[in-house]
């Protein structure tokens, strides 16, 4: 696709990125493009640390192009809209979530899926249609055509609420695609990180009973009694996981290290489904004996479009449902890489980047 006449003057950024594999992100200034006459230009206030930033900056998937400046989980305020604008105006509280750009006129983009899009750009570390490569939400502001750009409800907090621009999107999703939102029917949560504990949340506003599988047993007390889970699965406990088989409608996998599918289907009902929407690097161990037998199904997705997204924010705004966070200074966010790396969060990092970037530039 050709360059646009509104590409055309750049404007000075500043943020946080990684020069190379060793994820080690420092100071940075680049270049983002003046304001078209289709985009909306943002001051970035806080942005969630994704587990996909982690795999980014540390080259974990290979196609990281250096410097990259991370994150995808953007809220922050208008501050000027071009003149084809409709749906924004100076001032309003927005997000920007995974994606900044698509084709628009395929028959996926046709279908608000732009996710899926063969031709989409994502925040950071893509190559732009106008030749440029993308950066992200660890900076001072960011330009993005209006279809990439959310209304964020005004009573949700921007900083708790940031996070559920990836992590919300990708648990709602699949919960909706695939039907897992009937009333008084189980679900499993595996993993109790960063996705899985607004799983959490989503179930439980959707008014399922909902059983958290984790290997921490420290997690309990959290899942129970501060997210509303009506019970706890220790998944080293052979004898609890054994009482469970057979019990569950749904699960939602969530854990972004390598594990086996077969425990988590053996708990699966017959027709039972299992969603997995972790990225990882190596084969999931996986034996077709419990699937045919059960009559399961073992599906997979990856967030939604932008039309699901905002579905998304509004049902939030509805219901209160932000993430827990643990909110950060900009010259914080290596140690909370490695913390993240640690599963030692509670249970998603935002940066405050407009009240620390400054500080550091």
């Amino acid at each position: 696709m050709a360059k646009s006449s509104e590409n055309e003057l750049p404007h000075k950024c500043f943020g946080w990125a990684a020069k190379d594999s060793s994820g080690i992100l420092s100071p940075f200034h680049f270049s983002r493009r003046e304001n078209g006459p289709n985009d909306v230009a943002i001051k970035i206030l806080f942005c969630g640390v994704c587990h996909s930033d982690v795999h980014s900056v540390k080259n974990d998937w290979g196609f990281t192009t250096y410097p990259v400046v991370p994150g995808h989980e953007i809220v922050g305020i208008v501050t000027k809209t071009g003149e084809n604008v409709k749906k924004f105006k100076v001032g309003d509280r927005v997000g920007v979530g995974v994606i900044v750009e698509s084709c628009k006129e395929c028959d996926i983009c046709q279908q608000d899926l732009e996710c899926y899009c063969s031709k989409l750009v994502f925040t950071y570390n893509s190559p732009y249609y106008d030749g440029t490569r993308t950066q992200g939400g660890f900076s001072d502001f960011v330009v993005v055509h209006e279809r990439f750009v959310l209304q964020f409800p005004d009573n949700l907090p921007l900083d708790a609420g940031a996070p559920l621009l990836c992590a919300g999107i990708t648990v709602y999703s699949p919960m909706i695609y695939y039907g897992m939102t009937e009333p008084g029917k189980l679900m499993g949560v595996a993993g109790l990180g960063g996705l899985g504990h607004v799983a959490v949340k989503f179930a439980k506003a959707f008014g399922l009973k909902v059983t958290v599988i984790s290997n921490s047993p420290n997690k309990e007390s959290d899942a129970i009694e501060r997210l509303g889970a009506d019970s706890f699965i220790l998944s080293t406990d052979t004898a609890t996981l054994k009482a469970a088989i057979r019990t569950m409608d749904y699960i939602i996998d969530t854990i972004p290290s390598d594990h086996s599918l077969n425990s988590l289907l053996s708990l699966l009902k017959p027709n039972g489904k299992l969603i997995t929407v972790g990225l990882l690097n190596k084969p999931l161990e996986l034996t077709t004996f419990p699937l045919v037998m059960g009559r399961k199904l073992i599906g997979g997705s990856t967030l939604g479009g932008l039309k699901e997204t905002q579905d998304m924010l509004d049902f939030c705004g509805k219901h209160s449902i932000v993430a827990d966070i643990e909110l950060i200074k900009i010259d914080q966010i290596n140690t909370a890489i490695e913390r993240i790396v640690n599963s030692d969060v509670k249970y998603r990092f935002v940066v405050d980047v407009a009240n620390s970037l400054s500080t550091t530039s």
